[in-house]
């Protein structure tokens, strides 16, 4: 009897270690190697799933007409980070972490870089003045935004035309 509440409780620590999200540098350098093998920059994106911008960017980069452009220049990456209660467990480990070495601590989310495979930061969310863009929605946001892909990618104005029109928010 003893020996089966052990086996039990084995079990359920195996499970849980399953269930557990990869460390944020995990999903980093996975995207990293992927970047490398396909000749591609990778779009680190820190969110969480409280956050409608969060949401709405993932959405727009998701899209028919937008993520065969992103899929061309970016392997993608997201890592969890600021969740709160029971959704805490959702977090990557090391994510926030990660996420202040990028200067990312006050920035609010959702917070992303560029980067190339060796991990060399080639543009990240914040504008001229120093504010996070986050998922861009007015036209000067994703003004920025279009300088920032236009530089670490190989989209053509024909192609960024195309997510301007996705990203700047309808009134």
């Amino acid at each position: 009897m003893k020996f089966s509440k052990i086996v039990i409780v084995l079990a359920l620590f195996a499970m849980q270690l399953g269930f557990a999200q990869a460390k944020a540098d995990v999903v980093l350098d996975k995207a990293l190697a992927q970047a490398k093998t396909e000749n591609k920059n990778v779009l680190l994106i820190f969110h969480a799933s409280w956050c409608g911008w969060c949401k709405l960017m993932e959405k727009n980069m998701n899209l028919p007409t937008t993520k065969p452009l992103f899929d061309k220049s970016y392997v993608t990456a997201y890592v969890d980070v600021q969740e709160r209660g029971e959704k805490k467990k959702l977090e990557n480990p090391g994510g926030q972490e990660l996420m202040n070495k990028y200067k990312g601590e006050t920035a609010g989310l959702p917070f992303w870089l560029m980067l190339d495979s060796k991990g060399n930061v080639l543009a990240d969310s914040f504008d001229d003045k120093g504010e996070n863009i986050g998922s861009p929605a007015s036209p000067e946001e994703v003004a920025a935004f279009l300088v920032k892909l236009e530089k670490t990618s190989h989209l053509n104005k024909n192609e960024l035309q195309n997510i301007e029109q996705v990203f700047v928010k309808k009134n």
